[in-house]
């Protein structure tokens, strides 16, 4: 019953609690963003949702949209600004993220969705991961954020997905919190081999 009908409506109700609370937060953040990138302060991208029916996630931008003389955008770690660090480290980035779940794209928890180019890289146990709509945080990174390797990682999604209940999602609820105000062991996404370099190199 949870999983079917109440995780929905406590995902709705909290989000939209937490949307108004942390507004003037999401407003300052957009207005210095807004000024450091020159641009447009969110950032979309499309990601697989529930039944990998892909949905535009959002995110405050980390980093500029600087290319080279090519036309090509710069590596991640030149584009990155000091400001969208900051963001990364401290989960702020992920704030936008708030209106997927309002929407019904996302869950407050769950597995974390990740590019959709790495679709035909899951294996069958694996793929069970979209089985639940994903979430701002989830099992895998309250266990070690970037820190955890491919496997483990999504061994761990599909773990919460076997267990998923109304506790499990509020003690993830509060480890979140905690690493937030304590972060720690967080490596950004480009020091780490991407699912796809991964699982070329293994096999």
């Amino acid at each position: 019953m949870y999983k079917s009908t109440f995780k929905r409506l406590i995902d709705l109700i909290a989000a939209l609690l937490a949307f108004v609370i942390l507004l003037p937060i999401i407003l300052i953040v957009a207005f210095i963003s807004l000024i450091v990138n020159k641009s447009n302060p969110f950032f979309s991208q499309e990601r697989p949702g529930k039944n990998e029916v892909v949905f535009k996630m959002y995110k405050f931008k980390s980093m500029t949209d600087k290319k080279d003389e090519n036309g090509k955008l710069l590596p991640d770690e030149v584009r990155l600004t000091k400001l969208g660090n900051i963001l990364r480290k401290t989960s702020l980035d992920e704030l936008p993220q708030l209106i997927n779940v309002i929407r019904g794209d996302m869950s407050l928890v769950g597995p974390r969705p990740l590019r959709t180019h790495y679709l035909p890289y899951y294996t069958p146990r694996e793929a069970i991961r979209h089985t639940v709509r994903p979430g701002i945080t989830g099992l895998a990174q309250v266990s070690g954020r970037n820190a955890v390797g491919w496997d483990e990682k999504l061994e761990l999604d599909v773990q919460y997905v076997e267990n998923l209940s109304f506790k499990n999602d509020v003690i993830l609820i509060y480890k979140t919190i905690l690493k937030v105000i304590r972060p720690s062991d967080v490596i950004l996404d480009d020091n780490m081999l991407t699912l796809v370099e991964h699982r070329t190199k293994k096999n």
